[in-house]
Parts: C-alpha cells; structure tokens; sequence
C-alpha cells in the first residue's frame, strides 16, 4: 500500500528535499504540494492526501490554523507538524489543532519516514521531551469541544495502563513490549478507549490524559 503524502512549505527548496528524500521509499509516494497554509486547505480538498507535513510560520495562514481547519473535516487526512524551531509552544498548539506529530526539520531521511508511516497507521509522534515539558510547565492543551476527562474512570485496568502509556508517548509496538501483547491487540484496547472517552484519536488521548493527572 502506497502512502500519499502532501507536503506544506513556503520555501521552495525545502519541498523539494523533502520530495526526493520520501520518494526514495518504495511506500511513500508525493502527490501534492503548498506554499502557505491557505492554499493547503483547497488543495488538501483535491488531492485527498493520507498524510499532510505542515510547516508551522508561513504567510497568509500559518500551520497550526491550516491543521485546525483541515482536521476538522468528517474524514481529513493525518497532519504531521514540521518546523526548524525547537520550541515547546509549537508542539502543544499543533497538537491541540489536530495534528498526529510533530518533528523538527532535522529529522534523519529514516525518521521522517517513519515519522509518516507512524501517523498513517494511527500512532502519535509525540516525544517524551514534549510530554515531560508538558508536565513540568503545566501546559495542558485541550480540543475545542473537550469539557470533560471523567471517562477515565469508565476504563479498566488494562485499558488505563494502555491510555497511560499513550500519554507517555509510546508507540504502539512499544506498548506491547511493555504489555507482553501483540499489535492487533494492542489496536483492540486504544479502540476500545478512543469509544469509551469519546475521543476523536490517540493525540487527543495524550492531551488528555496529561490533564487528567495519567502520567
């Protein structure tokens, strides 16, 4: 299966690294591109991308608003934030935008890959880095339409130890090393607690998660 990708950049030069490196993998296949974050959302329309990389400072409409806009579609393709600043405040708005990820532009060809491979397939990239400055700055962004984190209550055992793990920034192959379980069960029990929570995906579970005290 082919993954498509869209990538979001005003900088020329930089779409086209990003280009060639994604599209030397035999899974990864470029199928549209922007140069700011107004023009993303109408081609997004078009070109029904699986994956999205979004710089974040762009003219006319930044990032973190063309995610807001392009995640809040029925059925909207993954979004991965990407940005040469290393800074914190990035990570939460994207992330409280709708974005699967976030990854500095200096990622390795073999990160970046894996990067949109991860987000494809539902995972999150949220590193501990960002989880733990999370944590120690208080930050707890929260979607538009989130009132309330009592459905973790309505969560077993297991299934708090999991939303745990995912608000840690665990992948899912991570998750079952920890666990002893396989992937597809793994899948099983964040399904069961996306149902449970209400919550529209795993990022969402981080968010969460980190405001309802998990980790």
């Amino acid at each position: 299966m082919t993954i498509r990708v869209m990538l979001v950049d005003d900088n020329a030069d930089t779409r086209s690294g990003f280009a060639m490196t994604l599209s030397a993998e035999p899974d990864l296949s470029i199928i549209a591109e922007a140069a700011d974050g107004q023009e993303a959302i109408g081609v997004a329309i078009g070109a029904e991308p699986d994956v999205i990389l979004m710089d974040v400072r762009m003219p006319r409409m930044d990032g973190i608003e063309a995610t807001r806009r392009i995640t809040a579609a029925a059925v909207s393709p993954r979004v991965l934030i990407l940005t040469t600043y290393d800074l914190d405040r990035y990570a939460f708005d994207g992330l409280a935008a709708g974005a699967s990820g976030f990854l500095l532009k200096d990622a390795t060809p073999d990160q970046l890959a894996a990067a949109v491979r991860a987000v494809h397939e539902g995972d999150a990239v949220v590193t501990p880095r960002i989880t733990r400055r999370m944590l120690e700055e208080g930050h707890r962004p929260i979607p538009a339409g989130t009132t309330s984190d009592s459905g973790f209550a309505a969560l077993t055992p297991r299934e708090r130890d999991i939303a745990r793990a995912i608000a840690e920034g665990l992948t899912n192959a991570e998750i079952a090393e920890r666990f002893f379980l396989t992937g597809g069960t793994v899948k099983t029990y964040i399904n069961r607690i996306l149902r449970k929570l209400g919550a529209r995906d795993r990022v969402e579970i981080v968010i969460r998660g980190l405001r309802a005290g998990l980790v």
